[in-house]
């Protein structure tokens, strides 16, 4: 009898010791397989940060554990691609890093989740609605949904493009970038006159950016277009940075500028709300 149970606890002993060992091995084939130059640039990267936007070499390297030189590589390498910028003696990441993320906002679960209360939304308030991303001075729209309830709707397609100096949600976008990038943002606008009431002043346009991010959201009628308005708020990311913006828009003879504030605000920020809360589950 002891024999026997010798024999089985031998036998599952080595059951167990070729269960770790294949284990081992496929940690090592799967280690192998990793490229660790990436994820050190992905360390650089993450070096700079709302409270660090410009960082010296030796920051850099001080904060992704690695020399000098290594960090000097990586930093001349992004410079060259044009994902970092350098003024001799400090690095700091340029909008280009944006373009990375957004196919990523577009299509991962932000709109999915976005997608349910914007519906409902569009038919609560009977006029359409829009999701986009701030991509350099444009704003891109990567989301509707349309008005079932109207013959006319707003004529914007997913992947239209829009100045964002100029629009409700791009004025959303620009206040909720960190305050460097927003001056920069603000500082390489080229307003254009669109009609009448377009606001082409920088100071101007400054105040109601930051306005904009003060209150939470933002009204902009006919600035871009005659008989178009719109009014739009922030989705935030888990840690607090707008990631995009979602709006409500209608023809100014079918929703007045009184309107947007009094019956459609209200419901667009619960919807905000609801995604927000929905993107930190």
């Amino acid at each position: 009898m002891m024999d026997t149970l010798t024999r089985a606890t031998d036998l599952k002993d080595q059951d167990t010791d070729g269960r770790n060992r294949d284990a081992a091995a496929s940690r090592a084939t799967d280690d192998r397989e990793i490229v660790h130059s990436v994820l050190k640039a992905f360390e650089v990267l993450k070096a700079f940060s709302r409270h660090k936007p410009r960082m010296t070499l030796s920051e850099v390297a001080e904060y992704a554990g690695m020399s000098r030189a290594s960090a000097r590589r990586f930093l001349l390498t992004f410079t060259h691609a044009g994902y970092t910028k350098t003024d001799g003696k400090r690095f700091e990441l340029t909008p280009k890093l944006l373009e990375l993320g957004h196919s990523v906002l577009s299509s991962l679960n932000i709109w999915d989740l976005a997608r349910p209360v914007l519906t409902e939304l569009s038919e609560r308030c009977d006029e359409s609605c829009y999701g986009a991303v701030l991509d350099g001075a444009e704003v891109l729209y990567v989301f509707h949904a349309p008005s079932s309830a109207k013959v006319v709707n707003v004529n914007l397609r997913v992947g239209s493009r829009l100045p964002a100096y100029c629009t409700s949600i791009g004025r959303v976008l620009i206040a909720g970038l960190p305050d460097d990038e927003r001056e920069r943002a603000i500082a390489a606008m080229k307003p254009v006159q669109h009609t009448l009431r377009t606001v082409t002043a920088k100071a101007k346009l400054r105040e109601l950016i930051e306005q904009a991010g003060r209150q939470g959201w933002c009204v902009v009628d006919e600035e871009l277009e005659i008989g178009l308005r719109s009014v739009s708020v922030p989705i935030k990311s888990p840690s607090g940075a707008t990631v995009a913006a979602i709006n409500v828009c209608g023809p100014s003879v079918r929703v007045t500028s009184d309107e947007l504030r009094s019956r459609i605000l209200p419901d667009l920020l619960v919807a905000a709300d609801r995604i927000n809360k929905a993107l930190r589950d």
